[in-house]
């Protein structure tokens, strides 16, 4: 299957996975689109599913923005042409694949029926003829899944091919992690202040440039509108770095760290990873919602060093005063001509007036202005001051009010709502007062539904919602509530990973608290919110170490802000022993994560506020901080610290926690360059022992690798060995995959090494595999280089060059980079260099440092005979590949 793809290709970053546009009638082929979707997430794209549960938007506008980020279309067709929308002439499905780029891959599957619809069998006749798209008939649903899969699987085989000889690559290098977040609507009366901060970013002389202005204007929007308007001067891409949940002045840079993919194990300083991550790239970092953290304004300072090339764009409600700073004032929407500010019809031409009209079409999609009601339309832009917030507050109730009913109640109402809230700067008052006026339409239901969420951080489910709000007034009544909030405009609702999530605008929430503030509900809220994030965690921790690590990391993720907030909560009230429960139940999440700092930030914090009273509280706080403390020190106090933790957990009965800390003390003396190798050994072994007794292989199989390495540094290669093939057989025992990638790579490093190479080569790719499936950068790194020394064996000096600046293209973008008495490959390289190839391999290194991470997987995985399409398969098969390996090689006396 071929499809034309003629477009330039498209700039990626490594880690970001494909999203496919899938196109349909919703409830006719309802089961046809989660078949469909199964299928795009077995191959770990991103399905990208149009619903029409994001009612605050147009479906025109949503369907267009989705269009704009998706990568490939996948058209499904049953009997239906779908709805014509009024004034329309054409269905939103026939409009969808219009809109889908030329260049985009089309694959439309058609289901057999003989009772189609006129139109859409019109619609199949045009595709048919279209040589820009591949079509296929299904009968059933399982039949499309499988057709979905495979044509998927080949068209990245496809274009992972086309990438090799020059077509250009799919995916590639040179663009950061995080997506600038998705625009569901024009931006309307902005062109002016686009073009104006563009052009300031442009100059290359502004290192940090500060969009001002109360909520609700529009920094935010404003913002993305930049950051996609400069992107071409920006060749090194864009980071969008979210804010708003982020309160300690510490946390700064973590969450900057966590937006590049920079997981943060404490084991080499952030500052140091930032630095590797960004030298030398010229980038545009956004920095959203800043107002709260003013305190840490002067660490933006410290990132001129870090990162010289780099800009930062800022949101903030108040000014940062340091150092570079520049600001520009984002203004209210024109209201009218000022040239003639009485004259009706001018005003009608205004952005304000747009603005409002566009969203009151969400709700009305026939909605126009007219003689009749233009002046009552103009009237409320006014009133409300050309706050874009405000305005579609406004827009949103004209599903149920005339223009001239909502200006009505305004000059009736706001008033008197400003009036109320003199100590607030007057555009302030006006938006507030707005919100007050909104959520007066409201039920009595929606409108305590809309106080409560105020306790919720950005991003929380609908089954969140349900379980806080038993025994609340609104109980049992949450989807229809939610739903209403979003028709009003006072929630967002989007879908991640097939799950509804809600936010509420920061503006919005600080009314909703001050809701709950003035009813005397605010610590019993916050309390419930506490107790039930409290719940999610204790439930999801079990499943951690094991099967369903993968999905229990993806539902911690999803609402990690309000674990947050949770914990910090905790914190302020003075449970210590709850939170730090939550601490230690979670930490195999909080590693994976690289969120380790953050932790450590709040047991220093639980610390200083005497939270160590208690054994176990003590305890927890104090593994956390030594830990970060641990690396890059010669302090024996931390090894005393560890044992003291030991000592705590074991008082408590808590034998995991007491071998972990015993370990971790082991790992300390050999991080901290202390000389009894022994003793250290010694606390490894009995921590290892420990975890395995426990059931928690996941300890056993970390333990394992460490005395692997403790081994491999002492000169001991055969007890290394061995110590790393236990390891592999404690992860598959143990069924936990992220932990399987580390006992892999090891394994396959000391079989290199002893010169076991083919062996080396099939455990390297299997690696591979499952790092692949599992995004784990610094996984696909070690095999990329285990393979580059392969290939160096081999003579090869084009793949060896090209996978070793791949790999250096990795670790350069994460800033992980393994000790040097660990760094294996580059011995291989030198003997390459020695042979007088020095030239080939430098021009092929610096060829592999433009492969994105699956395009350079690809091409390691292709010398070892495993191609794109083979993948998915072998990924899921690699752990128990690898444990066989290691028990016959065991059986054969080297275990």
């Amino acid at each position: 299957m071929t499809v034309e793809h003629d477009a330039a290709p498209r700039i990626r970053t490594p880690d970001q996975r494909l999203r496919v546009f899938v196109s349909s009638t919703l409830r006719e082929l309802e089961t046809e689109r989660r078949a469909a979707r199964g299928s795009i997430e077995r191959l770990r794209l991103a399905p990208v599913m149009f619903e029409l549960g994001a009612r605050p938007h147009p479906p025109q506008d949503l369907y267009r923005a989705y269009l704009e980020q998706s990568d490939v279309f996948v058209g499904i067709y049953g009997e239906s042409y779908g709805w014509v929308a009024p004034g329309e002439e054409i269905s939103g499905l026939e409009d969808e694949y219009r809109l889908a780029p030329r260049g985009m891959p089309r694959l439309i599957y058609i289901r057999q029926s003989g009772k189609r619809e006129e139109r859409l069998d019109a619609l199949i006749d045009r595709i048919r003829s279209d040589d820009t798209a591949s079509y296929k008939s299904f009968t059933s649903p399982e039949e499309l899944a499988e057709l979905v899969e495979s044509d998927l699987a080949t068209l990245l085989a496809e274009r992972f091919d086309s990438s090799r000889t020059g077509a250009g690559a799919i995916m590639n290098a040179s663009q950061v992690l995080s997506r600038v977040p998705a625009a569901f609507t024009r931006l309307i009366g902005r062109d002016r202040e686009v073009a104006d901060v563009s052009a300031r970013l442009a100059e290359g002389q502004t290192r940090l440039l500060t969009l001002l202005g109360p909520g609700g204007i529009g920094k935010s929007r404003l913002a993305i509108a930049v950051a996609e308007a400069a992107s071409e001067f920006f060749p090194d891409g864009t980071v969008f770095v979210p804010l708003e949940n982020v309160l300690e002045p510490d946390l700064l840079l973590p969450t900057i760290g966590y937006a590049l993919g920079i997981r943060d194990t404490a084991e080499v300083p952030l500052e140091t990873r930032l630095s590797l991550a960004l030298d030398g790239r010229r980038m545009l970092i956004v920095l959203d919602n800043f107002e709260q953290l003013v305190e840490a304004a002067p660490v933006l300072v410290g990132l001129y060093s870090i990162a010289p090339q780099a800009t930062f764009l800022v949101t903030s409600r108040a000014v940062l005063r340091i150092r570079g700073e520049r600001v520009f004032e984002v203004p209210t929407l024109a209201t009218h001509d000022p040239a003639s500010p009485d004259s009706v019809p001018r005003s009608l031409d205004s952005p304000a007036v747009e603005l409002f009209t566009e969203r009151a079409r969400a709700v009305k999609p026939d909605f126009e202005v007219t003689e009749t009601n233009g002046a009552a339309v103009a009237g409320i832009c006014r009133v409300l001051q050309g706050l874009p917030l405000a305005i579609e507050l406004a827009a949103a109730r004209m599903r149920v009010l005339t223009p001239s009913a909502i200006l009505q109640r305004l000059d009736k109402q706001l008033p008197l709502l400003v009036d109320s809230s003199r100590d607030l700067p007057e555009r302030q008052r006006t938006l507030r007062s707005t919100i007050e006026w909104s959520t007066g339409l409201l039920r009595e239901s929606e409108r305590l539904l809309l106080f409560d969420l105020g306790v919720f951080s950005h991003g929380f489910t609908l089954d969140s919602v349900e379980k806080i709000g038993v025994g609340r007034p609104w109980h049992g009544t949450a989807v229809d509530g939610l739903a209403a909030l979003v028709d009003s405009s006072l929630a967002a609702q989007q879908d991640i990973d097939g799950e509804s999530v809600f936010s509420l605008l920061a503006t919005v929430r600080e009314y909703a608290i001050g809701q709950l503030q003035a009813r005397g509900d605010e610590d019993r809220m916050r309390a419930a919110h506490a107790r039930l994030y409290v719940q999610l965690a204790l439930r999801e921790a079990p499943r951690l170490g094991g099967p369903d690590q993968r999905s229990a990391v993806a539902r911690l993720n999803l609402e990690r802000s309000n674990l947050r907030s949770g914990v910090r909560y905790l914190i302020d009230v003075g449970d210590f022993a709850t939170a730090a429960d939550v601490a230690w139940k979670l930490y195999l999440f909080w590693w994976i994560g690289g969120y380790l700092s953050e932790i450590a930030l709040w047991m220093q914090e639980l610390l200083d506020l005497g939270g160590d009273k208690e054994p176990y509280p003590r305890a927890v706080a104090l593994y956390y901080v030594l830990w970060k403390r641990m690396f890059g020190t010669q302090n024996p106090e931390t090894i005393e610290g560890f044992c003291e933790a030991s000592e705590l957990f074991a008082r408590v009965g808590d034998d995991m926690g007491s071998s972990m800390a015993l370990a971790t003390a082991g790992l300390a003396q050999v991080t901290t360059g202390d000389s009894d190798l022994d003793l250290a050994a010694e606390r490894l072994w009995r921590g290892a022992e420990g975890f395995r007794q426990a059931g928690a292989r996941w300890g056993e199989v970390l333990i394992l690798v460490a005395l692997g390495r403790l081994e491999w540094i002492r000169g001991h290669d055969a007890d290394a060995l061995s110590m790393f093939r236990r390891a592999l057989d404690a992860s598959v025992a143990g069924g936990e995959e992220f932990t399987s990638t580390i006992a892999t790579h090891h394994l396959a490093r000391a079989l290199l090494t002893s010169g076991q190479v083919d062996d080396a080569r099939r455990v390297f790719a299997e690696g591979m595999a499952v790092s692949l499936s599992l995004d784990h950068d610094e996984g696909i790194a070690y095999s990329l280089e285990g393979l580059c020394a392969i290939a160096a064996i081999d003579g090869d000096v084009d793949r060896a060059g090209v996978l070793a600046g791949a790999a250096a293209a990795i670790r350069k973008r994460t800033g992980q980079h393994d000790a040097p008495a660990f760094v294996f490959h580059t011995r291989f390289l030198d003997d390459l260099t020695n042979a007088g190839n020095a030239t080939a391999l430098r021009a092929a290194i610096d060829r592999g440092t433009e492969y994105g991470t699956r395009e350079a997987a690809d091409y390691a995985l292709s010398g070892v005979g495993m191609t794109v399409r083979e993948r998915g398969a072998r990924s899921a098969d690699a752990a128990a590949l690898g444990a066989g390996f290691t028990r016959t090689d065991a059986r054969a006396g080297n275990g």
